[in-house]
């Protein structure tokens, strides 16, 4: 048996997926609590020894690979010319690289906001602005700026490529260490996104497992490759496109339900499907993550409910609105609980049907009528999910609820609200065993056995 030993270095707990590269099977999955803050070879030895117990004596691994979301993840800041172009090009980059954006910054950076950066204390930055040829005295007033502040983490400078060169001389002069890669925007409404996700994830290699104290158990494993949300993405990717020989799902969207963010990531064009709509603003990319910060089942429980309101949650679990706030203030109190009595379990599940309701109508497009001199147009800003083929639902109140199919289906378009370009009728498909990320790891190494892993566990679910 060729095997691959596939890992995941979490912010609680370190999880391990054994797979047959032969037969494309898991064979094992094993976790351990992370231990980042002290020696992270703790946590990997107890999930190994975990792994052990339920498979018998570990095979000689052909692949051991990493990704990690330990350490509060990749928390990344972008700087922009313009808010809803160079700026919003750089954070599409960051975010489908698997970052977490703890800052934008758009225009030139005053003051208070290089004190924000400051006090951030970002593991990288991406500084973006202009068009090629376009406006380059922005992007080489933060450059000095930036230069001047007390931050020392990595700068990837991605705009103005007749700037670059020059900003990176004023980053470097100080101290800074500087990656320059191609223009996130190098013509006005062209999106080029990919080499500088290429860039934040070399950096995040070469410099950010080292910060996080990863490299410690280096010799336990070959490499950690990318950040956890960008495995997650890559393995969406190989399951929505499927290699040469091997056909894939279509179009999809994933939903990663977590207890800090819900996470949604979509494989599609995301190209008007309806006769006569135009598109509107920036180009969506075909890949395409999004981070909802205020949905979280556990650190942010109080954010769902106050967005659908408390009386709904109410009604959803059976309870009287005192009833159920006392359930969300138990959460609030002990955000590691888990679900225990029939209650809690029903009111969990409200949550997680708000959440996937709300993160994925931000994440998908929308159309509005607008009145020109030629009569009413329909536009369509962000992307057009209706013709996506699955819905994947990953994370552990969708794994571990009782009621999956319920929370996706919240994921899918309401012909009460015909504005919202959601997915119309996709099959529902639950990564029940945790594997998308492993799926990413693999997809470079042994795309075969990673798709057939894939499209082997992601498993359909039904029922309302």
């Amino acid at each position: 048996m060729t095997t691959a030993l596939l890992i995941d270095f979490g912010s609680t707990f370190t999880k391990l997926r054994a797979v047959d590269l032969e037969k494309g099977e898991i064979i094992g999955a094993g976790q351990g609590p992370s231990t980042v803050a002290s020696d992270i070879t703790g946590g990997l030895t107890k999930a190994l020894s975990d792994l052990e117990g339920r498979i018998g004596p570990l095979p000689d691994f052909k692949h051991r690979l990493a990704c990690s979301s330990a350490a509060g993840g990749l928390g990344m800041v972008t700087v922009g010319l313009v808010k809803e172009l160079t700026a919003e090009a750089a954070k599409q980059a960051a975010l489908g690289a698997g970052a977490k954006l703890t800052g934008t910054f758009s225009h030139g950076l005053t003051q208070g906001d290089i004190a924000e950066v400051e006090a951030l204390a970002p593991d990288i930055i991406l500084l973006a602005g202009g068009t090629d040829g376009g406006n380059s005295d922005v992007i080489l007033e933060n450059a000095e700026k930036l230069a001047a502040a007390s931050v020392t983490c990595p700068v990837i400078v991605a705009g103005n490529r007749e700037a670059a060169d020059e900003t990176a001389g004023l980053l470097e002069a100080a101290g800074k260490p500087v990656t320059v890669t191609e223009n996130v925007m190098p013509e006005f409404g062209t999106l080029n996104v990919e080499p500088a996700r290429d860039a934040i994830r070399q950096v995040f290699i070469e410099r950010i497992v080292h910060a996080k104290g990863i490299d410690r158990a280096e010799e336990m494993f070959d490499a950690v490759l990318m950040p956890t949300p960008a495995a997650v993405l890559e393995g969406a990717r190989l399951l929505s496109e499927g290699l040469d020989n091997a056909p894939g799902l279509g179009p999809l969207v994933v939903i990663d339900v977590g207890g800090a963010t819900t996470d949604v990531h979509s494989v599609a064009t995301g190209e008007p499907t309806a006769e006569g709509v135009i598109p509107h603003g920036l180009p969506e990319p075909h890949l395409k993550r999004t981070v909802e910060g205020d949905l979280g089942m556990r650190i942010n429980a109080p954010a769902i409910a106050e967005a659908v309101g408390m009386d709904t949650l109410a009604e959803a679990t059976g309870l009287d609105v005192d009833g159920a706030r006392k359930i969300l203030d138990e959460i609030t109190a002990a955000v590691d609980s888990l679900p225990e009595t029939a209650a809690q379990k029903r009111f969990d599940q409200a949550l997680a049907e708000a959440a996937v309701g709300i993160a994925v109508a931000r994440h998908a497009g929308t159309v509005t009528i607008v009145q020109t001199v030629t009569g009413p147009v329909s536009m369509q800003t962000g992307k057009d999910l209706g013709s996506v083929a699955t819905v994947i639902g990953t994370g552990g109140v969708l794994a571990h609820g009782t009621h999956p199919a319920a929370s996706l289906a919240r994921a899918l378009a309401d012909p009460a609200k015909p504005q919202s370009l959601r997915p119309k009728d996709p099959e529902l498909r639950l990564d029940g065993d945790y594997l998308l990320f492993a799926c990413g790891l693999l997809a470079g190494v042994e795309p075969e056995a990673a798709l057939t892993l894939g499209l082997a566990h992601m498993h359909p679910v039904g029922g309302t």
